[in-house]
């Protein structure tokens, strides 16, 4: 773990602590194996090595070690390095359990990654939340190796370093607590004899939270005990100051782990200070789009987000294969979360994408798309950064800015020339577009700037702009949510309509109650990893609007009633494949429409049960770590 590339080691530890670390974590994630057949394997010194004890010193092996475990946190936390190339789990598991996705793809089966969490048909081990839960107990590790090598705090770089670390590694635990509840407690380098459990049940460590809520109040403590040790932000243009963990981000998730644990005037307080440092701003409206591109990284209003960066040792140990890329990027997530290419008789997004094809694994609800379209109008900044309607994709005139040339005079055509014109538009075939509303997401999609840089490779989909881990606008509503909760509605409509302004929505609240919050929470921060944690966490406290009532009744029916999008240039009604339900026009009539969809149910055709149940407000544990731990317990539920 002190190491950046394999087979280029600069330090290693002996075999002896080598075998000590290997043991003790796969108690932790086993993947399977049986652990004693291999031990004797393990005795073998290595050549060139350097003690663990004569290693952590000097202030440049605190840089180095610290540098592994930000290396760490990008590629096991956020990235990719723990998981198959198409997608990252950390993504799905933030994003696809959400009633404001739906599951798309090719045809009902393709992208199952993100099918089984979305239409909560997993069982105990999809892949998605194995390498997820691996991956943050690997970055944990090795945050737990700086924090314990380093108790010497004598010098200041050893005291920011430590900082960084417990940061780090709490904003780890807020995901598996969020995800997991109470998983096992892991605060220091695990040894052979130990095998973790959960931090509620028998033999777990005395300092152990024993709840959910404590181990939000734990997360909280550690990033207030450790803000005053990290650097600031200079100014709302320092982007390095968005790279790194600092005094504002250690702010920014206290706040957000209070509000979690419901100590809200607690959550203020923290949140507070982010707004009150004058280091965060919210972007203008026409730079929405670029937050989630190239052109957006270490904005004003970025509060910390993982640096991408091409690694160019890293290709050396896979044959100049270019690994360097697929290690520091998303790679074919791009292909994955765009929309099907192939569907569509010209590829409407291949003049925003470049040579990135969509694979079709995102799809945005009938619901969302027209209650945020209601909420904003067509001429919010913050819409068509969002979405866009499929008569505009289809027909090019959107707010994205397509080069609309496919057949030479498209743009010169009327809309209604456009409407009849049958060589654009939707294929024929099963079903249509499997997944797809009227409404086509867009905001998480490649722009072609995202893959520029020296040496990059722009057709393999390596996209190379920052991950965003918080957001200014995240700050503000959190901190409006908590003033909602604290009988402090007009400082609520303050930030509130900060936000509303900046989108060019056309609403823009006189007064602002806790259900205004939720609806921007909404609208603001689509596929932020926020909308699926929000909903387990307002439905638990038992609030009683409208939105949260219909958010809980959308997830227990996905799956139940899957869009299908199609063109009836291509085909009618009659003409599709059957076992559909439900036909709806896009403007409520056929005479008026060219687009329809149908609805389907094939998990349920297929015999899965679907749709969200009171056993999914938590993941179940992988079936492979309760087979090689016999000391974890399997949630309630998923026994």
């Amino acid at each position: 773990m002190l190491h950046s590339n394999k087979g280029k080691k600069e330090k290693k530890l002996k075999s002896k602590n080598m075998k000590k670390i290997i043991f003790s974590m796969l108690a932790l994630f086993a993947g399977g194996f049986a652990m004693t057949s291999c031990q004797d394997q393990l005795d073998i010194e290595q050549k060139g090595v350097v003690d663990i004890d004569a290693f952590y010193e000097t202030d440049a092996d605190v840089e180095k070690a610290l540098a592994a475990a930000y290396e760490n946190f990008n590629g096991n936390t956020m990235g990719r390095a723990m998981g198959p190339g198409i997608y990252t789990p950390a993504k799905v598991l933030a994003n696809h359990p959400g009633d404001d996705i739906c599951y798309g793809s090719e045809y009902y089966g393709d992208h199952e990654f993100g099918g089984s969490v979305n239409e909560f048909r997993f069982l105990h081990t999809p892949e998605a939340i194995i390498y997820h839960y691996k991956g943050l107990y690997l970055s944990i590790y090795a945050d737990n190796l700086v924090i314990e090598q380093f108790q010497d705090l004598s010098t200041p770089m050893r005291k920011q370093a430590v900082a960084e670390a417990r940061i780090l590694r709490a904003y780890n635990y807020l995901l598996l607590v969020n995800y997991w509840g109470t998983p096992p407690f892991v605060d220091h380098v695990l040894t052979a004899s130990e095998t973790p459990t959960n931090s509620d049940a028998d033999g777990a460590p005395e300092n152990a939270p024993k709840t959910q809520q404590d181990y939000y109040k734990w997360i909280a403590n550690e990033c207030l005990a450790v803000a005053g040790d990290l650097p600031e932000r200079k100014s709302p243009e320092d982007k390095d100051g968005a790279y790194r963990v600092t005094k504002g981000f250690a702010y920014a998730l206290a706040g957000k782990a209070l509000m979690f644990a419901e100590d809200f005037a607690g959550a203020k307080d923290a949140l507070k200070k982010v707004i009150d440092s004058g280091k965060y701003a919210l972007v203008p409206g026409d730079q929405f789009m670029d937050q989630f591109h190239i052109q957006g990284d270490g904005s004003p209003e970025k509060v910390f987000e993982v640096n991408i960066r091409y690694n160019a040792n890293a290709g050396e140990y896979n044959s100049g294969s270019g690994w360097g890329w697929n290690q520091h990027s998303t790679w074919m997530e791009s292909n994955s979360f765009q929309i099907r290419s192939d569907k569509f008789k010209k590829p409407p997004l291949q003049a925003y994408t470049g040579s990135v094809q969509g694979w079709g694994s995102i799809g945005l609800p009938e619901w969302y798309g027209q209650a945020f379209f209601e909420n904003d109008g067509k001429d919010s900044k913050r819409l068509r950064a969002t979405m866009c309607h499929i008569d505009d994709l289809i027909y090019g005139e959107t707010g994205i800015e397509l080069i609309d040339t496919y057949y030479g005079k498209l743009a010169e055509m009327t809309h209604d020339e456009k409407v009849k014109n049958d060589k654009i538009g939707i294929k024929p075939g099963r079903r249509g577009h499997y997944g797809q509303s009227f409404w086509i997401p867009i905001k998480h999609v490649i722009r072609a700037g995202d893959a520029e840089e020296e040496g990059g490779s722009f057709g393999s989909g390596h996209r190379l702009n920052n991950i965003i881990i918080m957001r200014y606008a995240e700050v503000l509503l959190n901190y409006a949510e908590c003033c909602c909760r604290t009988n402090d509605a007009a400082s609520a409509k303050t930030y509130v309509n900060m936000i509303q302004e900046r989108a060019g929505s056309k609403t823009v609240s006189s007064t602002v109650d806790l259900e205004t919050v939720k609806k921007e929470k909404a609208w603001e921060l689509w596929f932020e990893g926020c909308r699926y944690q929000d909903l387990m966490r307002w439905s638990k406290l038992g609030d009683s609007d409208t939105f949260t009532k219909e958010g809980m009744e959308h997830l227990k029916g996905q799956g139940k009633h899957v869009p299908n999008l199609c063109d009836k240039l291509s085909e009618s009604p009659n003409e599709v494949e059957a076992n559909w339900e439900d036909l709806v026009w896009e403007n409520g009539s056929e005479a008026n429409s060219r687009f329809f969809i149908i609805h389907t149910h094939d998990a349920m055709d297929a015999h899965y049960e679907v749709g969200w149940q009171e056993k999914h407000r938590l993941f179940p544990y992988p079936q492979t770590l309760l087979d090689n731990n016999p000391a974890l317990h399997q949630q309630k539920g998923w026994e």
